[in-house]
C-alpha cells in the first residue's frame, strides 16, 4: 500500500487551499497512492485569534471537510486532513485532524493533544492553550491493512503519546505538521526519526512549507520513515510537493522483533535521592 504526504503552502484564504490540496490529492493518487495525509492547518493557516475568528466554523455542517470527503470519494483513496481549526462553544478552538475513509465518510478524528504554553526569552509568552482546547485521548484507526495512529505536529515532542499509539496497535503514525523553520532545522529530522525508532513505526509526517500570506516562515521537508529509521521518501525543501512511498508491514513485525522495546516496557517509580545520615 501506497502512502502519501502532502506538502503545502496554505494562506488565509480557505478556498485556495482546498484547491490546492486537491491538486495535490490527484497527483498522489495517480502515482497509487492510497492514503493521503495534508499537513496541519491544512484549510487556513490564520495570522492571529480575531482572523481565525472570522474564518473558522464548526465541526458540524463545516464545508471545507464536506468538500474534502469528496474528493476522498472521486478518488476512491483514504483522504486524512492533518488538521484544519473547528470552532468551539466556549469561543476557542480544536486543532482537529480528521480521516476520511474512500467512501467519503469520516472514520476517525483526534484534536491536538499538546498545546505549546512557553515564555520565550526576549520575545513574549506564548499560549496556544488560549486559543485552542487540547484533546484528551489517543487515536487509531483501521487504513487497508495497517493500523493508523494519530498526532499533530508539537506532539512530536512526547514519546509517551507515541507509545500508547503503538501498544494500541498503530504500525504506521501520521504527524502533519507547521514547523518553524529555526525548529526545523534544528529537530525536525531528528524527533521524527526517534519516535519510528522506539515504536518500530512508519511515521509519515507532511509538512506545511515557505513564506505564508499570514508572514509565517515554516521548514517544509515533509518525510516518510520506515521502522529502522530509515527515511524512504522526503521532499527536499520548502516548495508544495508530494512524498510518496510503500508501507512493507513486515518491516514493522521485524524492527519490533530485533528491537523489542514494546515488549520489554517495564513500570517503575521515581524517587528523590534522600541525604544520607552519617555513619
Amino acid at each position: 500500500m501506497k502512502i502519501a504526504a502532502l506538502q503545502m503552502r496554505s494562506g488565509v484564504e480557505p478556498e485556495a487551499n482546498m484547491d490546492a490540496l486537491e491538486a495535490l490529492a490527484e497527483e498522489a493518487a495517480e502515482q497509487g497512492a492510497t492514503y493521503l495525509l495534508s499537513p496541519e492547518v491544512t484549510v487556513v493557516f490564520a495570522e492571529n485569534r480575531e482572523q481565525l475568528a472570522e474564518i473558522a466554523g464548526p465541526y458540524e455542517g463545516n464545508p471545507h471537510l464536506a468538500r474534502a470527503a469528496g474528493i476522498a470519494r472521486r478518488l476512491g483513496v483514504h483522504l486524512h486532513i492533518g488538521s484544519l481549526a473547528t470552532a468551539l462553544p466556549d469561543g476557542r478552538f480544536a486543532n482537529r485532524s480528521v480521516l476520511f475513509g474512500p467512501d467519503g465518510v469520516v472514520k476517525a478524528t483526534y484534536d491536538k493533544i499538546h498545546l505549546f504554553d512557553a515564555t520565550l526569552s526576549g520575545l513574549r509568552d506564548y499560549r496556544e492553550s488560549a486559543t485552542y482546547r487540547g484533546g484528551d485521548r489517543a487515536v487509531t484507526a483501521p487504513v487497508g491493512d495497517f493500523t493508523l495512529g494519530l498526532a499533530i505536529c508539537y506532539d512530536m515532542r512526547f514519546p509517551l503519546l507515541f507509545n500508547a499509539l503503538a501498544k494500541n496497535g498503530a504500525q504506521v503514525i501520521a504527524v502533519p505538521a507547521a514547523f518553524t523553520v529555526p525548529t526545523g532545522e534544528a529537530h525536525w529530522h531528528v524527533l521524527l526519526r526517534a519516535r519510528a525508532i522506539e515504536t518500530g513505526s512508519y511515521v509519515i509526517a507532511a509538512a506545511q512549507g515557505g513564506q505564508h500570506a499570514n508572514g509565517r516562515a515554516t521548514f517544509g521537508h515533509s518525510l516518510i520513515i520506515d521502522p529502522w529509521g530509515r527515511i524512504v521518501a522526503e521532499i527536499d525543501g520548502d516548495a508544495p510537493g508530494v512524498a510518496i512511498a510503500e508501507v512493507d508491514l513486515t518491516k514493522v513485525t521485524d524492527a519490533r522483533t530485533r528491537i523489542p522495546v514494546l515488549a520489554n516496557e517495564r513500570e517503575f517509580a521515581a524517587h528523590p535521592v534522600l541525604p544520607q545520615a552519617a555513619i
